[in-house]
């Protein structure tokens, strides 16, 4: 079977007001992992779901 991993890719934004910091903290908890897919000094969160897919974490607007 292919791998179908990165098959989509999300980007969150949190609520305005709920923050960046405090939305990757609920997502941690829930099974999130942070993802190193190459990233320098971004705005965003990369993170990892338990199946290993990456997605990003944007800062509210």
């Amino acid at each position: 079977m292919k791998d179908l991993r990165h098959r989509v890719h999300l980007d969150l934004v949190p609520y305005p007001g709920a923050g960046q910091a405090a939305e990757v903290a609920r997502l941690r908890a829930l099974g999130a992992t942070p993802a190193d897919v190459g990233q320098r000094d971004v705005p965003w969160v990369v993170l990892a779901d338990p199946e290993g897919n990456e997605f990003c974490v944007l800062a509210p607007v």
